[in-house]
C-alpha cells in the first residue's frame, strides 16, 4: 500500500517539477554555523530561506505544521555540525531542546521564523566563541568549561584554582591576561547572561532566578543585573518576554 502510494507521488512530483533545494546550498549554511561565519549566517537569514516555500520539501500539508517540522531537521543538523565543530556535546543538544520547546509554542510562521534566526546566531556565536578560546590558554579554557557547567553554583577563584590544579593567584593573572577580565567578572557575566535568557523564556520569579544562580539576595542579583545590562531584570523582562516566540 505504502509502496503504491510512494510511486504515485513521486509521478505527481515529477510531472509539476517539484524540487528540493540543492545540497551545497544547505551544507554551505551549516558549515557557516560550524565555522562561526556570522556574516554568511546573517546574510542568509536575511534572504529569508527558511520559510521560502521554492525547493522546501513537503512534511506536512498544514504550512505551519510543515515548517516546525523543518525547524527541527535544521536545529537537529546544526546540532551534529557544531558537534563535529567542537562544541561540546551536552551544550548542543541542552541547546537543541531549548529551541525546539519555544518553537513548540509558536502559533504564527512568523514566529517559527524568528526563532529560528535567533536559534542560527546563537549557535554560530557560540562557535566563533570556541574558536576564539581554543587559542587560549588550557588552565583558561577549562575554567571557562567549568564555569558553563557550573553556571547555577557558587563558582570561588579557589573552585577554579582546585580544578585546574593551579595556585588561585597564577590562575587569576593568566585568566586576566587570556581574556582581558578577571575570573569573578567574567562569572558574573556568565550569570547575567543567564538571567537575561530565563527572564525572557521562563515564568521564573526574579528570587527564583536569583536563587538558581546563587546570588546571595534578590537585591544583589537586581544590582548586579542593572550593573551589566543597564536596566532592571523588571524592565528587561517587560521589553523583551517572549518577544522572538
Amino acid at each position: 500500500m505504502l509502496k503504491n502510494q510512494w510511486s504515485k507521488k513521486e509521478i505527481e512530483d515529477s510531472e509539476y517539477e517539484i524540487h528540493h533545494r540543492a545540497l551545497s546550498e544547505e551544507y554551505s549554511f551549516f558549515e557557516a554555523v560550524k565555522d562561526g561565519n556570522i556574516e554568511a549566517v546573517s546574510k542568509n537569514l536575511k534572504e529569508e530561506a527558511f520559510t521560502n516555500p521554492e525547493g522546501m520539501g513537503i512534511l506536512s500539508k498544514n504550512p505551519l505544521t510543515n515548517l516546525k517540522y523543518h525547524f527541527v531537521v535544521t536545529v537537529a543538523l546544526v546540532t551534529r555540525y557544531c558537534i563535529d565543530g567542537g562544541m561540546e556535546t551536552e551544550q548542543a543538544y541542552r541547546l537543541s531542546d531549548f529551541y525546539i520547546i519555544h518553537m513548540d509554542a509558536c502559533s504564527t510562521i512568523q514566529e517559527i521564523s524568528d526563532l529560528h534566526h535567533e536559534m542560527a546566531l546563537d549557535f554560530t556565536g557560540k562557535m566563533r566563541l570556541l574558536q576564539k578560546n581554543a587559542a587560549l590558554s588550557k588552565p583558561v579554557a577549562q575554567c571557562i568549561d567549568y564555569i558553563y557547567a557550573h553556571i547555577s553554583a557558587r563558582i570561588t577563584v579557589e573552585d577554579l584554582a582546585v580544578y585546574t590544579n593551579l595556585s588561585a593567584s597564577y590562575l587569576s593573572r593568566l585568566f586576566k591576561q587570556n581574556l582581558g577580565v578577571s575570573i569573578s567578572d567574567y562569572i558574573r557575566e556568565k550569570k547575567i547572561e543567564k538571567a537575561q535568557n530565563l527572564l525572557r523564556f521562563s515564568d521564573f520569579t526574579y528570587i527564583q532566578i536569583a536563587n538558581y544562580l546563587s546570588f546571595s539576595s534578590q537585591s544583589h542579583f537586581i544590582q548586579t543585573f542593572q550593573h551589566y545590562v543597564g536596566m532592571t531584570p523588571k524592565q528587561y523582562r517587560s521589553s523583551k518576554y517572549k518577544s522572538t516566540w
